[in-house]
């Protein structure tokens, strides 16, 4: 069997074609910067090299466009056919309050999808383009399956998830926090157990998904119970284009002075805050670093609020767990910034963190390692997320199942 995941994020679309009979990877690429004049898709050789190609990507049903003419490259693609392809799994951001695991793609699974678009409003409109042009090119009879990023984090108790407004909303609406990433920290904090050599069950977790949408998430016994995210992926702390947690009041006083709709304001937070809000230079961390090293004092002032929001959070879950045996850092930023572990580092020495600078500098890229010394009373670990993988299996399970 094989399988071909998409995992569209706000600004990217991943890909790989996973041999199921080995969990041999036969092609990856990503495309970037979707619905920027720099998009460009990136994607591995069969001999180990790399190609890119600037190409117009104004949404994701172009981005998936080439991807298809990737895959059948007469140069470098993997297969020589489009039936070679027996199942297609999709990352779905929102799942709501209808799942809590993966489930085959119908009509009725699809409109729900739609349906909660509003709530994760960069992500779902998305991944109904990539379903519809899956459906378009490889037709209605080959399998596509939905793994949803809520459904990992639906072990959460009330306390955690619950918000202080009145109850009747959550009976109308089901307001509540959902949290996402959770393929993501689902797939690193099992990976964490096993490298430390223990059943996930005995362990106290802290895993943070830090990249242009970041997330963490506190996995105690093997359960989550608490995670940055809520309703929607606005929630937690900023992002490359999103404010994280606030004040209500800025909602209000923000669109009363500025005569903006709820819709407006929703876009403000949403797309034009964060890294890029902050900054004034860009959302892609790339280009911040470029400018904090140039000298330029907003992209300090906006990275130096990244590093401390994240420390305030896993310092928080430390407190909700009663300590911490592991923490993580995976995804875009937390797999390639070793300045970014460090300055969050840096605080947690109060909680016995100790980190090893020369592991923590040398070790990015993709590449898994130990972040701190051997007395260090937390370890911290890279680990390099998989979620394709997670969702490769979960697709092989349904379709086969």
């Amino acid at each position: 069997m094989k399988v071909l995941v998409i995992n569209a994020g706000s600004s990217s679309l991943k890909y790989q074609l996973i041999d199921m009979t080995n969990e041999s990877v036969l092609a990856k690429g990503n495309c970037e910067r979707i619905g920027t004049d720099g998009a460009f898709i990136g994607f591995k050789t069969p001999d180990g090299g790399k190609v890119e190609r600037k190409t117009e990507m104004k949404n994701h049903t172009q981005a998936f466009e080439a991807v298809k003419d990737a895959l059948l490259d007469a140069e470098y693609g993997a297969i020589s056919d489009l039936s070679e392809v027996t199942a297609i799994g999709h990352r779905i951001v929102q799942g709501g309050s209808y799942y809590d695991h993966s489930v085959l793609i119908d009509d009725e699974v699809l409109e729900r999808i739609k349906e909660l678009s509003p709530l994760a409003p960069l992500h779902n409109p998305a991944h109904i383009q990539g379903i519809d042009a899956c459906t378009e090119v490889f037709g209605k009879d080959v399998p596509q399956v939905a793994v949803f990023d809520t459904a990992f984090h639906q072990t959460m108790p009330e306390k955690a998830y619950m918000y202080a407004i009145p109850y009747e909303y959550y009976e109308k609406y089901a307001v509540r926090k959902y949290g996402f990433h959770g393929t993501s920290h689902r797939y690193v904090s099992a990976k964490m157990a096993e490298l430390m050599g223990k059943p996930i069950e005995e362990l106290k977790i802290i895993t943070c998904h830090i990249g242009n949408g970041s997330s963490i998430t506190a996995v105690k016994n093997g359960k989550v119970i608490d995670t940055t995210m809520g309703l929607t992926p606005l929630g937690g702390f900023m992002m490359g284009t999103r404010s994280g947690s606030l004040d209500p009041s800025v909602v209000t006083f923000v669109g009363e002075k500025e005569g903006m709709s709820l819709s407006e304001v929703s876009d403000m937070l949403n797309k034009k805050s964060g890294l890029l809000g902050v900054s004034g230079v860009s959302s892609d961390d790339r280009d911040v670093t470029a400018a904090e090293q140039q000298g330029n004092a907003r992209a300090k002032l906006a990275h130096d609020m990244l590093y401390y929001q994240i420390a305030q959070y896993v310092g928080s879950y430390y407190v909700a767990m009663g300590g911490c045996d592991a923490i993580v850092f995976t995804a875009g930023l937390g797999e390639n910034q070793p300045v970014l572990r460090e300055k969050v580092c840096e605080y947690l020495e109060c909680l016995g963190v100790k980190l090893d600078k020369d592991a923590n500098n040398n070790t990015i890229h993709g590449r898994q390692g130990t972040l701190t010394t051997a007395d260090s009373k937390i370890r911290v670990e890279l680990i390099a997320t998989d979620e394709e993988m997670v969702i490769a299996r979960d697709t092989k399970a349904l379709v086969e199942g």
